[in-house]
């Protein structure tokens, strides 16, 4: 018979169950009973999104792009810096998805975003020039806007990005047409 110690050494050896994987990333990283179980399936993938979310990327985020981008992972801390960029306006979850693949070949996100010129303006007062050009090309559907039709909205905001060339952060720009047409 073995020792109860000699047990314990060897369970501390063997890698951990996949039951106990999916219930360790659901209650540690907040996943859904489906993602951890997606996650856990491999434990290469799970220790992989481990990694990324050390790297200080948002444990959602990280589990949706390891579950959908395909062809390899880039390093952990790119990844990271990925998902970050997208979470503070940088990028767009589009242009991301155009970098994803470079990461496996070394330099940042951010340089790769700069070669493709996909980072999105957040500058003021270039967002508003192009706001202020959109609403005084289109003084007819300005005035829909304010006499109610708020689903214009939409366009206005395609305009801008149109105009931007899809550099424009839609969200900043949102905001700055709803007070520039509630103002007029």
């Amino acid at each position: 018979a073995l020792a109860p110690a000699t047990i314990a050494a060897i369970g501390q050896e063997l890698p951990e169950l996949p039951g106990a994987k999916r219930r360790r990333l659901r209650a540690g990283y907040g996943l859904s009973a489906y993602d951890a179980g997606v996650l856990a399936a491999e434990r290469s993938t799970a220790d992989y999104f481990e990694s990324v979310c050390a790297a200080g990327a948002e444990p959602k985020a990280a589990a949706n792009w390891i579950m959908n981008e395909t062809g390899g992972h880039p390093p952990p801390g790119m990844l990271a810096e990925l998902i970050r960029l997208v979470g503070n306006g940088t990028l767009s979850h589009q242009a991301a998805r155009r970098i994803y693949p470079e990461l496996a070949g070394g330099g940042s996100p951010r340089e790769a975003a700069e070669r493709l010129g996909v980072l999105q303006v957040q500058d003021a007062d270039v967002l508003a020039a192009w706001v202020d050009a959109v609403i005084a090309g289109h003084p007819a559907e300005v005035a829909r806007y304010r006499a109610g039709e708020l689903k214009l909205m939409a366009f206005f905001t395609g305009q801008v990005m149109k105009q931007s060339r899809g550099q424009a952060d839609p969200r900043k720009v949102q905001s700055m047409l709803a007070r520039r047409l509630e103002d007029g």
